[in-house]
């Protein structure tokens, strides 16, 4: 009787253990980690999961730990591809300036390394111009796009004029800072989004994907401005989520992944709630 109580306890604390152990620390997981060497820059990404592949792009500043709300919910389904985009997160950059169009590159040449011909896509914000980038410029590597809080352009009719005011004088100001290597990291990632992007609404006819466009109806990019993109992809879904801001992805995950998955696996035209803009 003793040994067999010693057993049952032994059992509880094991699988105590082993539900105790933490949630993997995405964006820094060796596990799941990898680098890529290309394009002058030392890329890092994270792959979890198995399934259909589905590339999910961070925001300006960001990292693949912005998504630790949807890494879990799609792994289970999707191979689920994250990477830190070019001088941020992990990924080091040395040059002096970046780019729209390099970096939604950067994320075709890290397709090309993983053998992948396409992909679902995901994107929130600066990572939402790279999605939309990346249909533009290599279309046949995206099935379906999703992408939310995006811009075409970088001006008050399209980012909130108080953020863009604050955003512009924030880089003025860091033109006079000591350019540490920090300061010069943070210093052109701002400076690309006063000037960048330039997506023309001649390029937006070119999508061939079906894309949902999502934004929050008090977000940093206007509703009219979101509603724009959507009117101008041919094959478009718009959804704007009330008393929502920048942050889709996280304040209201559970809508954001569940609807995302829908519209992947739906076919295009029957996604119930949804109205098609052209």
């Amino acid at each position: 009787m003793q040994k067999k109580f010693i057993l049952i306890m032994a059992a509880v604390f094991l699988a105590g253990f082993v539900f105790a152990q933490p949630e993997p620390e995405y964006g820094n997981n060796p596990k799941a980690g990898h680098n890529f060497n290309t394009r002058g820059f030392n890329m890092y990404y994270e792959i979890y999961g198995t399934g259909a592949p589905l590339l999910i792009i961070h925001g300006n500043g960001g990292s693949i730990n912005n998504f630790s709300k949807q890494i879990p919910y799609f792994s289970k389904e999707y191979k689920v591809i994250l990477a830190d985009s070019r001088a941020q997160g992990k990924s080091i950059d040395p040059g002096d300036s970046l780019d729209y169009n390099l970096m939604a590159d950067d994320l075709n040449a890290l397709l090309n390394h993983l053998k992948l011909d396409s992909c679902y896509v995901i994107g929130w914000s600066d990572g939402g111009i790279n999605g939309l980038l990346l249909a533009i410029r290599h279309p046949e590597k995206v099935k379906k796009l999703a992408v939310t809080g995006a811009n075409l352009w970088p001006d008050t009719t399209a980012v909130e004029p108080s953020v863009f005011n604050w955003l512009a004088n924030l880089v003025d100001s860091l033109k006079g800072v000591q350019k540490t290597p920090e300061v010069k990291n943070q210093y052109k990632l701002l400076e690309m989004m006063t000037r960048e992007p330039n997506i023309t609404l001649k390029q937006l006819h070119t999508i061939k994907c079906p894309t949902l466009v999502i934004g929050g109806d008090h977000d940093a990019l206007l509703p009219r401005h979101t509603l724009i993109i959507a009117e101008n992809i041919p094959k478009s879904y718009l959804w704007i989520l009330p008393n929502s801001g920048h942050s889709t992805p996280v304040n209201y995950s559970r809508q954001f992944n569940e609807t995302i998955n829908d519209f992947f696996k739906t076919p295009y035209r029957v996604i119930e709630g949804m109205d098609r803009l052209n």
